[in-house]
């Protein structure tokens, strides 16, 4: 019988936590086949072995929208969710989104726990992380979607706590190595527990600035042009950054980005030469982001076009897309890729380079997060 589950007593299964190698539909079949079924009932371990076991800890848009691409995948089973906020607002924020429209599945709760379809996902309203069950639960994996844990020290918590490996999403602290999936990923170790994974911008620009260092580049001026943000306000009030605090739906508002920063640990031989602003625009989704480059030699639109066509072919499969369709912002909504590269607006003058991607900053970005969680499936 080697490489296959035997026979446990009852008892063994009864929660939806208790067998990390068992997953909730494979459980369900064994409370209702009776027990002398039960004494025959065995699976492939290896297959179900490969099941990986997440916790999601913060439900903003990127925790919510995870939860949602997430949650119907036979290969992984979110085991909870942690958050503040009430069990009923949850489930309706969960349910109902004013972007991606109403979720396509049945979901309801009882107070405790997430109920969709036939699987169910404890609630955790935990502020402390050190306190999190994630060692009880069997957590492979925390999605660190709270945006207050992306130091090492604070996202280790989730580590002392008993989770395998944390995914913050967003860039961390300098001292977490920064890993852009299509870049640099392949360098990642089997001992780094703690992935910063950069921001929807960093994942957007990365690749752009990388296919060009195959002509060489000496300076880029970046400018991202960006839906609102949580970050701002619906109508004018007080606000550290005054501009922040003017009514977000009303005005075309320019903010300070450190995106420049991130570019500098990326590219170290151009740290000083890049720099990076953001316009926020009154739409609820979608960016664009306006690349201007002075290039090492003089080359042709086209050929810098053919760079990319390449690229979102080889490299960058599945991360670059490249059309030369009249697009607008709302055409990329729920698109995968980090970048859409808009060939009908490429132009060069002597050296500098104009060049526009779009990208969906939630979608793009958590498409990102989940080709992430594909690699650490492969160190636990």
């Amino acid at each position: 019988m080697k490489g296959l589950i035997p026979y446990r007593p009852y008892s063994h299964l009864t929660t939806h936590h208790s067998h990390p190698q068992v997953p909730q539909l494979l459980q369900n079949i064994y409370f209702a086949a009776g027990p002398v079924s039960q004494l025959l009932f065995t699976c492939n371990f290896d297959f179900y072995s490969s099941i990986m076991r997440i916790a999601i800890n913060g439900t903003g848009r990127i925790g919510r929208l995870l939860f949602r691409r997430l949650i119907t995948r036979e290969d992984i089973e979110i085991v909870a969710v942690n958050d503040i906020m009430n069990a009923d607002q949850l489930a309706y924020l969960l349910k109902y989104d004013s972007i991606y429209g109403p979720f396509r599945h049945k979901l309801d709760q009882d107070g405790k726990t997430l109920h969709v379809d036939n699987k169910s996902v404890s609630i955790l309203q935990q502020k402390d992380p050190s306190q999190l069950p994630w060692k009880a639960m069997g957590v492979d994996l925390v999605l660190e979607c709270s945006g207050r844990f992306t130091s090492k020290a604070l996202a280790h918590i989730h580590i002392e706590a008993g989770a395998k490996r944390v995914i913050l999403s967003t860039t961390g602290t300098p001292e977490i190595p920064l890993y852009i999936y299509g870049y640099n990923h392949p360098e990642i170790s089997d001992a780094e527990t703690i992935l910063s994974p950069g921001g929807c911008m960093t994942n957007c620009s990365t690749p752009v600035l990388d296919v060009l260092q195959q002509i060489g580049w000496e300076s880029a001026q970046l400018h991202i042009l960006h839906s609102y943000t949580s970050r701002q306000e619906l109508i004018d009030t007080a606000s550290k950054d005054f501009r922040r605090g003017r009514a977000a739906a009303e005005s075309i508002i320019p903010v300070e980005i450190d995106l420049f920063a991130s570019l500098d640990r990326l590219f170290p031989n151009h740290a000083g030469d890049i720099t990076t602003i953001s316009t926020r625009v009154p739409v609820a989704n979608g960016a664009l982001a306006d690349f201007t480059v002075l290039l090492k030699e003089k080359v042709s639109a086209r050929e810098i076009n053919e760079l990319f066509k390449s690229a979102a072919v080889n490299k960058y499969k599945n991360i670059i897309d490249y059309t030369e369709d009249p697009i607008v912002s709302l055409d990329v909504k729920e698109d995968t890729h980090s970048c859409i590269v808009d060939g009908s607006l490429t132009s060069v003058a002597g050296r500098q380079l104009k060049l526009f991607a779009f990208f969906d900053n939630e979608y793009g970005y958590t498409s990102r997060i989940i080709d992430w969680m594909e690699v650490y499936r492969g160190m636990l």
